[in-house]
């Protein structure tokens, strides 16, 4: 088995066997990332994923969990995804769970049906990157989707009976309407209501767009103290339908957060409060990574 390039995948998934069915990312577009810069998106060859999965199956007795890579693998025909995850099914009925990144804009060309179909051949979560609520900070780092398309396409993942989790980035205004970007992470998350949330915090490589904009000063970074009052007004301004669970446990992150809203939502202002009484409790700059 052989994997081609930098492989990335969630937090939650790093006990997954993971399989890469595309390369890179098919937009790789935006400022703040520099994960696939290090080879064009392609497609790989449905026979060669089919060979990476029976030779895993070979070396593993016991696969739990599935990870479908590269960077938005939702980009695939709904097609050639049923054919994968039915060969998954077949090979590894053990599995619990399969995973994979899609971008807003591969959600909301899927049809309903579709996404229901890929649900009921084994597909369980869709990572997407929202990284703002607010449209300004959007269009800023060039996601390539709209506030309201981010919403529709977390909302069609849970239609379908799928989970969605949903990454933001505390930090990506700057010091440049930091304020902004937190309410408007709050109340996306209000109306989206996703299963999962996952708060990171800016930190940008060297080959990212976004760096030298840093370096010159064009882009100020948010101080570590901030970074909390920042994910303090985020969190004041989520009012989740249903349960949902949010972790700001990244390694960029300064301050560990973990609960599920709306029951821990207090405990984690708490935290929070106790941060801003007492630097100490922040993680050193040197142990923060990506």
């Amino acid at each position: 088995m052989q994997y081609y390039g930098s492989v990335y995948r969630p937090p939650s998934e790093a006990y997954s066997l993971i399989v890469q069915a595309t390369l890179g990312c098919a937009h790789n577009g935006c400022t703040f990332c520099g994960m696939f810069k290090d080879k064009p998106f392609r497609i790989r060859k449905e026979e060669d994923v089919a060979k990476d999965f029976a030779e895993c199956r070979s070396m593993y007795r016991r696969v739990e969990r599935i990870f479908i890579a590269d960077g938005d693998a939702l980009v695939l025909k709904t097609d050639r995804l049923l054919r994968m995850l039915d060969m998954i099914k077949g090979m590894f009925p053990e599995c619990e769970r399969v995973g994979i990144y899609g971008s807003p804009q591969d959600v909301l060309r899927k049809s309903q049906a579709e996404l229901q179909a890929m649900r009921g051949s084994g597909l369980g979560i869709i990572y997407i990157g929202a990284e703002s609520g607010s449209d300004r900070v959007l269009a800023n780092v060039k996601k390539g989707a709209t506030r309201a398309e981010i919403i529709e396409s977390v909302q069609k993942i849970e239609d379908a009976g799928l989970a969605a989790s949903v990454t933001f980035i505390s930090g990506l205004s700057g010091q440049d309407g930091w304020e902004e970007h937190a309410v408007c992470c709050g109340t996306m998350i209000s109306e989206m209501s996703p299963s999962y949330v996952g708060l990171l915090t800016l930190m940008v490589e060297q080959g990212a767009p976004l760096y030298d904009d840093i370096v010159s000063g064009k882009f100020k970074l948010l101080t570590p103290m901030q970074v909390v009052e920042e994910t303090r007004l985020m969190l004041e301004n989520i009012e989740t339908a249903r349960d949902c669970v949010f972790r700001s446990n990244h390694a960029s992150n300064y301050i560990s957060l973990r609960g599920t809203l709306p029951y821990d939502k207090e405990r984690m202002l708490g935290q929070l409060e106790a941060a801003r009484e007492d630097a100490g409790r922040l993680k050193d700059e040197r142990f923060r990574m990506l």
